[in-house]
């Protein structure tokens, strides 16, 4: 079923990741509080102006760029590799790139907020990233990026937070110094205080609970399999009630506290100078040295057993998360074992993979479904994870889109239906030969630019693996289907799934899940007899749940 359109899958895929590099990485708020400045953000009073300006400074940078690749020497064969450095806090990838891309990390993030300030890492970042330096203003940096046609931006999650920007190598003094500025002598206005915790407490109240069910549902569910008193027990960008606390002298305390020698990682990557990265080097040499902390991030301490949260919202669909806690994550030797489980049952926007073929392309439920072992927010707007979201506890996750309302308790049994079958029978030799070479090709998509490249080695650094692909390829050509089956049984059969569903009618949901009703699906056209019997087993496939472990939360609860 696989192998053909595996492969149309991929080329599709390849020409959706070449379009996208075609425009400078603006980053923007997001599930992680993805924030930045740079060239698109702008100010709206000269719009039409530096559209225009965008334009003709766009054709300039292209020509700057060919210009600059026609005069740089064909390499010799020895020399066209990439080299790689790993060593203490710096991770570089010299190639012959024209562009310079900084990583620059920091092991820490929403695990660290202090209780009741839950949010002062998100907003540390965001006043670094888009609060401005002592010496310019946030306006200003905005307006120094613009024809330079580059951007800086952030990305906190629980462990690490990361800048990140890219930028021609003919621009690299004028922009390390504005984005040097920023991070080691930063501003930290109060105006810009006020306007960065306005935006993070919109994107709780408003973003996520009244205007994306799919990332809510996302998100509640790990609010639901960690609980607050886990370091990982509350969004990235904190809680409302405790964002609405946090001081500016809060921001400054957790930037002393967290921004130092002993927590920075210096990612550096293109074809730079040497002297430039001794130079960065020593400029985060002068932060204060700090202690090298020991993180030990237990698992979540969850009873057995389902349980189901409903989510009561207006909204005209359902919205269906459900998932529990991993075991391993990518440290693991058997982590690229579930990778290919979770490749063949729910590959991320891939309209080939086992849930995507049962629930949408047979029966037309939705828009896709999808399953994952690592955290990937922001999913609905991207086709590849952003690398640098390490953690040390995971989840296995089950993504189903919305479905109209009347179909939300089949959709969700047809999706517990498909993954005990998974638990059951595991994958049959074909599916496994099928998925192994399929993610043995995809493996180059994560990495397919600079950037990313850079961001993976990072991310190999917190794993203590190999470079990415090479890590994954080798482990991939190991794997024989009886070690994937096997890890399909020891690390995939829970007795402590939870379920987030997002609807308009949570009682009526709550009631028919309770009362085991049955729940037929009614389609537009006829359906094949072999789906119109397995149907039968669905509308009526007990859900294992008691009464109790069933609840509705009105929205207004969430990430209060």
């Amino acid at each position: 079923m696989f192998s053909k359109l595996q492969n149309l899958n991929l080329g599709l895929l390849i020409l959706s990741g070449i379009l996208l590099l075609s425009f400078p990485a603006i980053y923007g708020q997001g599930g992680s509080g993805r924030g930045g400045t740079g060239s698109g953000a702008g100010d709206s009073k000269a719009k039409e102006q530096r559209e225009a300006e965008a334009r003709a400074r766009k054709q300039r940078e292209a020509a700057r760029i060919a210009a600059a690749k026609a005069k740089t020497p064909k390499p010799k064969p020895s020399e066209s590799a990439s080299k790689t450095l790993m060593t203490g806090n710096e991770v570089q990838l010299r190639t012959n790139s024209p562009l310079v891309t900084l990583r620059l990390m920091f092991m820490t993030g929403a695990a660290d907020d202090p209780t009741g300030k839950e949010g002062v890492a998100g907003l540390t970042a965001a006043m670094l990233a888009r609060g401005g330096s002592a010496a310019m203003s946030y306006e200003k940096i905005v307006d120094a990026m613009y024809p330079m046609a580059t951007s800086f931006g952030d990305q906190v999650d629980k462990e690490m937070t990361v800048f990140a920007g890219t930028t021609h190598i003919d621009n690299l003094d004028a922009y390390y110094n504005l984005t040097r500025q920023m991070l080691l002598e930063p501003g930290f206005r109060p105006d810009d205080f006020a306007r960065l915790k306005d935006e993070a407490l919109n994107f709780l109240k408003t973003s996520l609970r009244e205007e994306n069910d799919e990332e809510l549902g996302k998100e509640a569910l790990y609010l639901n399999i960690y609980g607050p008193k886990h370091p990982y027990g509350h969004h990235n960008a904190g809680t409302i009630s405790s964002l609405a606390k946090l001081t500016l002298q809060d921001v400054k305390d957790f930037y002393t506290a967290n921004y130092t020698q002993a927590n920075v990682v210096i990612g550096l990557a293109g074809g730079f100078p040497p002297a430039f990265a001794t130079r960065l080097k020593a400029d985060f040499a002068k932060l204060p040295a700090g202690a090298a902390s020991v993180r030990k991030t237990p698992a979540p301490e969850l009873a057995g057993g389902m349980k189901i949260y409903i989510i009561q919202r207006e909204t005209r669909s359902t919205a269906i998360s459900l998932g529990f806690p991993l075991a391993i994550n990518r440290s693991a030797k058997d982590w690229p074992a579930l990778a290919l489980v979770a490749s063949y049952f729910g590959q991320h926007r891939s309209s080939n993979s086992y849930l995507y073929q049962r629930l949408r392309e047979v029966r037309g439920l939705n828009y896709g479904d999808y399953a994952y072992i690592e955290y990937f927010p922001r999913g609905m707007f991207q086709f590849q994870p952003d690398p640098n979201l390490g953690r040390q506890q995971q989840i296995f996750q089950m993504w189903i889109r919305p479905v109209e309302a009347k179909d939300g308790h089949f959709a969700l049994r047809a999706a517990l239906y498909e993954y005990d079958k998974l638990v059951r029978e595991g994958l049959s030799p074909t599916a496994f030969a099928s998925t192994r070479d399929f993610l043995s090709k995809n493996v180059n998509l994560l990495v397919a630019n600079q950037d990313s490249q850079l961001g993976y080695l990072l991310d190999s650094r917190y794993y203590n693996t190999g470079e990415f692909t090479a890590f994954m390829k080798e482990a991939l050509n190991r794997l024989k289907l009886e070690d994937v089956n096997a890890a399909i049984r020891k690390y995939l059969k829970s007795d402590q799934m939870r379920i987030v569903l997002v609807t308009k009618e949570a009682e009526n949901l709550r009631d028919s899940i309770v009362a085991n009703k049955l729940s037929p699906i009614i389609y537009n056209s006829p359906k094949p007899p072999e789906v119109m019997a397995e149907d039968k087993i669905i509308q009526a496939y007990n859900i294992n749940v008691r009464a109790a472990d069933v609840n509705v939360t009105p929205v207004e609860m969430i990430f209060k």
